[in-house]
């Protein structure tokens, strides 16, 4: 029986959703409203998606004159 291929986990970068400023931690994505704090959203281009809920808010596109 042939090895099986061994794929490269990557690294989990929470740390990038921290920041300190004067000595004061700013969370930079917002909390899910279901999850409640402590599960953060994914923030994408067009919306934010709860990955542990599956809670979406759209972003309203804004009309075209």
């Amino acid at each position: 029986m042939a090895k099986k291929k061994v794929k490269n986990k990557k690294p989990s970068q929470r740390w990038k959703m921290y920041e300190v400023k004067d000595g004061k931690l700013i969370r930079k994505n917002p909390f899910s409203p279901k999850e409640g704090a402590g599960v953060f959203m994914a923030v994408h281009k067009n919306r934010k998606t709860c990955g542990k809920s599956g809670y979406t808010e759209f972003q309203k596109k804004e009309p075209v004159p």
